[in-house]
């Protein structure tokens, strides 16, 4: 509702305020003034106002008292306590009852002013200097496309779009957000070709020539801290994406002193994949050359993921030099009633805490099962909402609390993201091709368009386990889903729109890691190396 550009001022001195009220009327103001509250409530019943200043200490109701009927006429009326007192238990009390402002006389009529601009036009002109600000730093986003980015400016550029992503969808810009969305989406086929050309260099030269990946989590981040600290927290986010955790990380920021870094996944962009590598600190087929018995088919991720916990410790002993207790976790919602009861113990214990949190992917994977969880996660932005709507009652916020109230630091991840896919490609492909949407093993596989997929067929040269002759692997690139021609329709139908991992996007890629360092006192901050 636009409201008029109307106060109305109410105190019993009010005929002592005439310079005031000139000067807001010079300002383009219409004030109206009441002596008592029932003046006060008589004259907003007639007519709606911008904003109401009220002094506490008048004969009759207090304004205090006078808040509550005014709210009840109309709950989004600004409110600001204009009054001699300075009693504490008065402030304390305007505090309680959510009045929007509270300022003590003798005030000048610029103080006043600036209240007023500040509740009524606030978010105008800050979605106006968001604007500004957007425009301005498109056209240098936009001439970075075409350049020849390295891993470092790939993590800062993608960064930077993520939380553009969240401002402008805050602040209601919907021509700025398209206008981000296409630059995101020319950035995947760029993006696609760099890790084409640069992944298997990544893997073959020497470690320190490229970006942190999944594997190096425990050594780059997790251990430094542990070192330091004795006691950490870890906690892996299944599927998180940069722009949800942009929206996570303030509901985490008053607990925690925040510091952000970030790495790459290895691909595939899948649970099975790269959340093995971060616990074990290697690749898929240097898991499957060392535990032979824990890697069965590529497709089966419940087998593959079933050792976990004893994948970091072994992982934590090679880096330490001695054994590190570990205690391992995986949590589903339901699971969240025992973990805390659990979890102080754990966290009394020198060690690694380690929680494995699967919401996220489970609402990722059910979207595309489900018509409700479509209508209300359809969208980047409605995901970003159900998420952190999740996040305020989840047990991660449940367990991080717990180590803040200890003292424990906390290193907080993810495995993978996901991208909303909306373009089928057609993949040719024997039986026996896994069933992944977004990557695919099999035996002659090949996609009808050449841009769609990346095809690797030195599977080692991607970290990979070889699976057999003629075994290549397809990567799908950009917003792309793999369909059978004989089945296009069905899968066209059942699949696009859906949020998906496996292949090669930023989304799916790049990810944050944050070391939350609890701010109560006596906790003292520890930071890992970051690059």
């Amino acid at each position: 509702m636009v409201r008029p550009k109307t106060i109305l001022w109410v105190d019993d001195e009010v005929d002592g305020l005439a310079a005031h009220r000139r000067f807001l009327e010079d300002q383009g103001f219409t004030v109206a003034a009441a002596a008592h509250g029932d003046d006060a409530l008589a004259l907003l019943r007639r007519q709606p106002y911008s904003i109401v200043l009220l002094d506490e200490q008048m004969p009759g109701r207090r304004g205090l008292e006078l808040i509550v009927e005014i709210r009840a006429l109309d709950p989004a009326m600004p409110v600001v306590m204009v009054t001699q007192s300075e009693d504490e238990g008065t402030l304390r009390e305007a505090i309680g009852i959510e009045v929007d402002d509270y300022l003590v006389k003798p005030v000048q009529p610029r103080q006043i002013l600036s209240v007023i601009t500040r509740l009524l036009e606030g978010d105008r002109i800050r979605q106006q200097r968001l604007a500004r600000d957007f425009v301005t730093r498109f056209r240098e986003l936009e001439g970075r496309r075409g350049a020849n980015l390295a891993w470092r400016e790939w993590i800062e550029f993608v960064v930077e779009l993520a939380r553009w992503e969240v401002r402008l969808s805050a602040s209601n810009e919907p021509g700025l957000s398209d206008a981000l969305r296409t630059l995101q989406r020319s950035l995947r086929k760029d993006f696609a070709e760099y890790i084409a050309r640069h992944y298997p260099r990544w893997l073959a030269g020497p470690e320190g020539d490229r970006p942190p990946l999944s594997v190096d989590v425990g050594a780059e981040f997790l251990v430094p801290v542990l070192q330091s600290k004795g006691r950490l927290l870890f906690v892996v986010v299944d599927c998180l994406r940069l722009d949800q955790w942009e929206v996570l990380r303030e509901l985490v920021s008053p607990l925690f002193d925040v510091e952000e870094s970030y790495y790459y996944s290895i691909v595939p962009t899948a649970t099975p994949f790269a959340r093995n590598a971060i616990f074990s600190g290697l690749f898929p087929m240097e898991i499957a050359a060392r535990h032979p018995e824990w890697w069965g088919q590529a497709s089966d991720e419940e087998s593959l993921n079933a050792h976990e916990g004893e994948l970091l410790a072994e992982q934590l002993q090679e880096l330490v030099g001695r054994p590190v207790a570990v205690r391992y976790e995986k949590v589903f919602s339901s699971g969240e009633g025992d973990l805390m009861r659990r979890l102080p113990a754990h966290l009394a214990q020198d060690g690694v805490t380690a929680l494995v949190f699967n919401f996220v992917d489970q609402l990722t994977h059910g979207r595309s099962e489900s018509a409700i969880l479509y209508e209300v996660a359809r969208d980047e932005a409605a995901l970003r909402s159900l998420t952190r709507t999740w996040f305020e009652r989840s047990p991660v916020l449940a367990a991080l609390q717990e180590a803040e109230r200890r003292g424990v630091t906390a290193l907080l991840t993810t495995d993978h993201g996901s991208i909303h896919c909306e373009t089928p490609a057609t993949v040719y492909a024997k039986r026996d091709a896994t069933a992944n949407l977004r990557y695919k093993f099999g035996e002659d596989l090949k996609t009808e368009d050449a841009e769609a997929a990346i095809a690797v067929e030195d599977l080692k040269s991607f970290g990979l386990p070889g699976m057999g002759l003629g075994v290549r692997l397809l990567l799908a690139t950009a917003d792309r889903f793999f369909v059978y021609p004989t089945k296009l329709r069905e899968y066209q139908a059942r699949y696009r729109g859906s949020f998906l991992h496996g292949g090669v996007t930023p989304e799916e890629m790049i990810l944050p890691v944050a070391l939350l360092t609890p701010r109560r006192p006596g906790a003292s901050g520890a930071g890992g190396r970051t690059r």
